[in-house]
């Protein structure tokens, strides 16, 4: 089974992500902002991240470069805007 990891600090959007990629049949890891993610992927390191972009003591950008110093796994952002242009 793939392991995704799930990175936003959106509690509504932590919830209903995780819940429709474990109906998918992932399992699924959540983490509410970049620096507990990253800690967490020194220990293992998921199958695929989906990241926000804005989020509290590492950005989702941040986390990316450092991913990227040891692993080329796929990421995907998912983020919101609160501006309408």
């Amino acid at each position: 089974m793939a392991r995704i990891a799930l990175v936003d600090d959106d509690r509504n959007i932590l919830t209903s992500v995780s819940m429709t990629l474990e109906a998918e049949g992932f399992e699924v890891e959540t983490f509410n902002d970049g620096q507990s993610a990253l800690e967490a992927f020194n220990r293992r390191m998921p199958d695929m991240a989906v990241l926000d972009i804005k989020m509290p003591r590492m950005d989702g950008m941040d986390l990316l470069q450092r991913l990227r110093l040891k692993s080329s796994m796929p990421v995907i952002f998912l983020t919101s805007k609160d501006d309408e242009i």
